[in-house]
């Protein structure tokens, strides 16, 4: 039998995690200690995501991606044995606590001390990225465990000097805090600064958003979990996920609700039969570009000088948000927040309205002379993986009155940030493809964006881009593999599935085949880099370049 090379072995990994993960959402329930779990940790395993740094490495607990999963799961969860996913709010009148983690926007509840419900209206996207964290964290807790005692049955003094402090972690001493890191810096095998860092890193978001716990809470109830686990099975973490939950799945009933608030939104603002051009991007950034400069100028602010170059005027603006938007709200901007469980917000700007808005000068806008001409801009927030076909198909459709009157759409524009396999963060890449991790399924388009429409100071890439299943179920073999066989240039979650809602909106006639798509992408990361990937933490201000430079040049094409 021919052996299997490490991309393929990594293939078989991330299709098999993916129907196992299907498997147990349609059985109900399991156990991340039991023997299913164990097939998800061998996937896992198997895989050794990037992400994940040190995970097979038995000696040591992966700090950075346990910071990195901790952001993306609710406060507490180290301390819950009954993790709960289901379809729908159901918490409405209750007096269960609503937690929402810091880097992912879900809905999550604290039923008790030891349960906690995750809300699931993003699909099969979410539960793979819920199981792969829970899977992660089970693993590292099993490493925790095993520092628990000695060779000969003893518990060490880190671990006794960490139990003590656990009841008081919130009134310790610099002295004291500086100790405790010692300690715990043996535990997890890691050195006395990287722990630190950990640390530092979880208190600040500890204080500034409560979005997590300690990291000395975090280690020793991920070690006492387990323990109690080996006493006795009745305390084996288990994972439920509701009958009804799959009744849901791929149904579209969330992306139904959205869209249809969005076209009775701008049927009621009367905007239904004008140009509607569709960008799919962050909150901010196409809002600060059209009006950032004419707030300044109306405010009078002096912290933003208008006549900076665009860049360097846009970073002025952080702290001006409020100003920005009383200005806008003037000058035909509506807010559209989401109310159907999406968790994709949106805004509409009326261009007719920004006859008086100054721009900055940099920003070359050509506006229509003609009334019914003036495009309609509609941003929506970023969507989760396959929820992007699932809103971008029910979006697309007629409206919804008589589901007759198709939706007048000239261009639906996409950016984000994405992995780059080709350059460093901070480059721009532009999709010609977007191929489906694990799939034959394929999609090739004109993007009506091009190398030469960038200033020539940024590093942009052009080429397919595969748009893959998780960021934590990437492999450095099978990324290489991808990279020659296909010549991807980068990995993302979302664009193959918003180009086969395009795709079978042309199909059903709902738009025009000639629309104009557009996909821009920065480098947030790369996974084939040390020290580049997600887990490394955000861009900061490095991103804001390649972020406005990518949303100035979508506006300048849907102006042009």
């Amino acid at each position: 039998m021919q052996d299997l090379t490490r991309a393929q072995k990594a293939r078989v990994a991330i299709r098999s995690f993916k129907t196992i993960a299907y498997a147990l959402a349609l059985r109900g329930f399991y156990r991340p200690s039991g023997k299913m779990g164990q097939t998800l940790a061998d996937c896992l395993i198997t895989l050794s995501p990037e992400i994940y740094g040190s995970m097979n490495d038995p000696r040591v607990v992966e700090l950075s991606g346990l910071e990195y999963v901790i952001d993306r799961l609710p406060r507490g969860i180290e301390e819950c044995t009954r993790i709960i996913l289901t379809e729908e709010e159901q918490f409405g009148d209750s007096s269960f606590e609503k937690i929402v983690p810091l880097k992912r926007r879900r809905s999550c509840y604290r039923i008790s001390d030891n349960e906690i419900c995750f809300v699931i209206t993003r699909g099969m996207s979410e539960i793979y990225d819920i199981l792969t964290h829970i899977t992660f964290l089970n693993l590292e807790a099993k490493k925790i465990y095993g520092r628990m005692t000695d060779e000969l049955g003893r518990t060490p003094n880190e671990w006794k000097d960490l139990e003590k402090i656990i009841p008081r972690i919130d009134s310790l001493t610099k002295k004291e805090a500086e100790e405790a890191i010692w300690d715990l810096s043996l535990i997890v095998g890691r050195s006395y600064h990287e722990t630190k860092i950990a640390y530092e890193s979880l208190e600040k978001n500890k204080n500034t958003y409560n979005s997590n716990n300690s990291l000395f809470s975090l280690i020793y109830h991920l070690g006492k979990r387990v323990e109690a686990e080996q006493q006795d099975f009745e305390n084996f973490l288990i994972v439920h996920l509701t009958p009804s939950l799959m009744n849901i799945i791929a149904h579209q009933r969330y992306g139904e609700q959205w869209a249809e608030d969005i076209q009775k939104k701008l049927v009621a603002l009367n905007l239904q039969k004008r140009p509607l051009h569709i960008i799919s991007a962050n909150l901010h950034s196409v809002m600060n570009l059209v009006y950032g400069h004419g707030a300044t100028v109306a405010c009078g602010n002096h912290k933003a000088k208008t006549d900076d170059e665009l860049y360097n005027f846009i970073q002025c603006l952080k702290d001006q948000r409020a100003d920005i938007l009383n200005f806008a709200e003037k000058h035909g901007f509506y807010e559209l927040p989401d109310r159907s469980g999406t968790h994709i917000d949106c805004q509409i700007i009326d261009t007719a309205c920004l006859d008086d808005v100054a721009f900055h000068s940099d920003l070359k806008l050509n506006m229509p002379d003609k009334g019914e001409e003036k495009p309609v801009i509609l941003i929506m927030d970023y969507a989760f993986g396959a929820q992007a076909f699932e809103v971008m198909d029910r979006l697309l459709e007629p409206f919804a009155q008589d589901k007759k009157e198709p939706m007048n759409v000239r261009s639906i524009s996409v950016m984000g940030k994405a992995g780059i396999l080709v350059g460093n963060k901070g480059d721009i890449m532009l999709a010609t493809a977007h191929v489906i991790e694990g799939t034959s399924d394929n999609y090739i388009f004109d993007n009506d964006l091009a190398k030469e429409d960038f200033d020539p100071d940024i590093n942009v890439y052009a080429g397919p881009i595969i748009t893959v299943l998780g960021t934590s179920l990437q492999n450095r073999d099978l990324l290489e593999k991808v990279q020659s066989g296909w010549n991807t240039i980068g990995l993302e979650m979302e664009g193959g599935h918003y180009q086969r809602a395009i795709s079978a909106a042309i199909i059903k006639g709902h738009i025009s085949k000639d629309i104009k798509v557009r996909y821009a992408y920065y480098a947030s990361d790369n996974p084939l880099a040390s020290g580049q990937t997600l887990a490394a933490g955000e861009m900061g201000a490095e991103g804001v370049r390649p972020t406005y430079m990518v949303t100035k040049v979508i506006l300048e094409k849907i102006f042009s």
